[in-house]
């Protein structure tokens, strides 16, 4: 199984392809995508949306988690960001790929243990996790494998739930 982790933002966006053999997680491709400050929202919503679908066309996820949005101070940038999520979310759902949304405790629970995990825990783990050199950049990267982790770890557990339920 092939999912696609997404830190979702409007300067940059996250991401991090890992494959799930069993209990086995490898990386196959992680990066991010980036806008240029100044540029209209438009434009830069209009990158992220192409860059995204071109990136799910070549790697072919079976399925794509996104950390939810927490904010607590800066509402503009909540705005953007939110817009960003939502352009992401269009290019996921228009390929036809399930989604599964995780809140950053959830995240750093399952791949930290502790839900309240500092971020560079978070970083380390996954660098361990997937048998890195070091721990990616930008932090956003990173964070964009802890949810594919986190996904990695859920999916099995609901769908033997589903399973269980369908009988």
């Amino acid at each position: 199984m092939r999912i696609l982790g997404i830190d979702p933002g409007i300067a940059i966006v996250g991401f991090g392809f890992i494959d799930k053999v069993g209990s086995k997680v490898t990386p196959v491709q992680y990066g991010c995508i980036q806008t240029e400050a100044h540029t209209p929202d438009e434009e830069r919503l209009l990158h992220v949306y192409e860059a995204m679908l071109q990136l799910i066309d070549k790697y072919k996820p079976d399925s794509v988690a996104f950390e939810k949005l927490f904010f607590n101070r800066n509402v503009t940038t909540a705005m953007s960001v939110s817009q960003a999520r939502g352009v992401l979310i269009l290019a996921a759902t228009q390929r036809g790929l399930p989604i599964g949304e995780y809140t950053p405790m959830q995240v750093k629970q399952a791949v930290v243990g502790y839900g309240k995990a500092e971020k560079k825990q978070v970083q380390e783990m996954v660098r361990m996790f997937l048998r890195l050199q070091v721990v990616p950049k930008p932090d956003d990267v990173a964070d964009a494998l802890a949810v594919a982790i986190c996904h990695a770890h859920s999916y099995t557990l609901n769908s033997k739930i589903n399973e269980v339920l369908r009988k």
